[in-house]
């Protein structure tokens, strides 16, 4: 019987998605990052198909979202977009050292995967860890610092932002540290899968699919870097989508 454990790693709110005869067996572990507005419980399908296969896998909340949301204005909450993804990419570290204390990890046997917000937070991971060994970024972005200035002109056109040029530049900053797409060599061929719906008007298509042909060549093994698109699909993951990704792992996790 699959069992879904509510934990708290440290102060992070998480669901852990276990066979309940091996919840405190080393394991092949992923940790699965929601979108922006979700939370962790939004995952438990695919969760519920990778615990059946004999993966744990790691559902967190991210700042602002289930367990942690607060009481904050929406356009707030939009503007912390980016804190949220750098503090999920911190937290993940959290989350990787305190199974590690545990025993939980079996072989060095650890993935990361995500949707949207989450997929970004997978890019943005492969560029901080080289201890993730294959990893998921399904309708994401790996190219965060054109992805910010995107959202930030979009913002400018809404109405002033409440946020100065110097705090935007100091964002771009911090974000060249973990764009993905400006250090392709940090992959170092580790199995990399995307998925994203090629009508997405939410995170454009085109920027996981032109890093995706540029990293490509980085691959002796092209096998180990994959790219699914899908025709007439906008910004929701099909269950083609979560299938697929589930393969991935089996593979390379």
């Amino acid at each position: 019987m699959i069992g879904v454990f509510h934990k708290n790693i440290q102060s992070i709110p998480a669901l852990v998605v276990v066979d309940h005869t091996k919840e405190n067996e080393a394991l092949p572990t992923l940790t699965y990052f929601h979108g922006f507005t979700s939370a962790k419980e939004h995952n438990l399908p695919f969760a519920y198909l990778m615990a059946e296969k004999g993966y744990r896998v790691v559902l967190p909340d991210s700042l602002y979202h289930g367990q942690r949301e607060s009481e904050i204005s929406a356009i707030k909450k939009q503007i912390s977009f980016w804190d949220i993804v750098m503090q999920n990419v911190k937290e993940l570290n959290v989350i990787k050292e305190a199974l590690d204390e545990d025993g939980l990890i079996q072989d060095e046997r650890f993935g990361i995967a995500g949707t949207s917000m989450g997929g970004i937070t997978t890019a943005a991971a492969l560029t901080q860890f080289p201890w993730i060994k294959t990893a998921g970024v399904l309708m994401g972005s790996p190219k965060i610092t054109t992805y910010a200035k995107t959202l930030v002109d979009s913002f400018k056109k809404m109405g002033d932002l409440p946020v100065t040029d110097e705090m935007i530049d100091h964002l771009y900053e911090q974000l060249e540290h973990y764009d993905l797409s400006k250090q392709v060599e940090k992959l170092e061929e580790r199995p990399l899968f995307f998925w994203h719906g090629e009508n997405d008007a939410v995170v454009p298509f085109d920027h996981s699919y032109t890093f995706y042909e540029d990293a490509k060549p980085h691959y002796h093994n092209q096998e180990n870097i994959r790219f699914v698109k899908e025709a007439n699909r906008d910004h929701k993951v099909s269950r083609y989508a979560i299938l697929e990704t589930i393969k991935w792992f089996e593979k390379h996790l």
